[in-house]
């Protein structure tokens, strides 16, 4: 697990190119994180770092994390997260993690917990067909068939496409792109589906996997100087100067003029 922030999802906005091109961005407020232990594989057989995020009151806490705040000597933190990392000596207790880890990142991961859809039927939860809406069916339109067989194996088998809640679970979307980063304000514009509703909590981390897509800018840029190039070689190619060729109407009429 790669070291992350966590932030908070506050709706969307548009963002502008020189070209004129909008692209459509998700703005997350991440606020600095305060690393409250360094965790050793002496400790307890693994390297990590306990990262703090988020401010809350103390009349809030209970007892025992008042204790862990005040023995650290810092202030009370809303949300804890352990993070892996190999070497812990790259780390202190106190120092701050902001923004600035995803400088060099032009893509990252965004775990959340979706926007939760209530009870769903299986139309709107799978993208069933349902029954037909015509003769014969009797106020079943919707619903999702059968279930199961006969008196063999006489069960509905574990993970059958029905009805249920539907939404409200922890997920995560791989590779999105970063558009703009705003270390003053503490912002960070994300285009693609940012997982959960406005002002709902999200982690965010360096991407899993190794990616070689090309990001908006790049594109935007590769088209500029594709442009360039075409208006380049059409003031290079010469104008051809030869005389029109002539037509067998004009031919025939100087023929007969001489």
């Amino acid at each position: 697990m790669s070291i992350g922030l966590i932030g908070k999802k506050i709706g969307m906005t548009r963002e502008f190119y020189e070209t004129g091109l909008s692209v459509p961005v998700t703005v997350l407020s991440v606020e600095k994180g305060r690393i409250i232990d360094v965790i050793t594989k002496e400790k307890r057989g693994y390297n990590a770092i306990k990262v703090g995020f988020g401010k809350i009151k103390s009349s809030k806490l209970t007892k025992q994390m008042k204790g862990v705040f005040t023995k650290k000597s810092t202030e009370p933190k809303k949300f804890l997260r352990e993070f892996r990392v190999e070497n812990t000596s790259e780390f202190k207790e106190g120092n701050e993690i902001g923004l600035e880890l995803f400088k060099d990142q032009k893509f990252v991961d965004i775990t959340s917990k979706t926007i939760g859809k209530g009870f769903a039927g299986v139309m709107k939860k799978y993208n069933f067909s349902g029954l037909r809406a015509t003769h014969g069916v009797s106020v079943s339109h919707r619903s999702h068939g059968s279930t199961g067989q006969r008196q063999d194996p006489g069960k509905v088998f574990k993970g059958k496409k029905m009805a249920g809640h539907m939404g409200d679970k922890i997920r995560t979307i791989q590779n999105l792109e970063i558009i703009k980063s705003d270390l003053e304000n503490n912002l960070i514009f994300i285009k693609g589906s940012v997982p959960g509703s406005k002002n709902s909590i999200v982690l965010i981390q360096k991407t899993a996997k190794n990616i070689n897509k090309t990001t908006t800018l790049e594109k935007i840029k590769k088209m500029q100087s594709q442009t360039v190039q075409k208006v380049d070689k059409k003031k290079d190619t010469p104008k051809d100067k030869t005389p029109p060729k002539q037509t067998k109407v004009e031919t025939k009429n100087k023929t007969e003029k001489k």
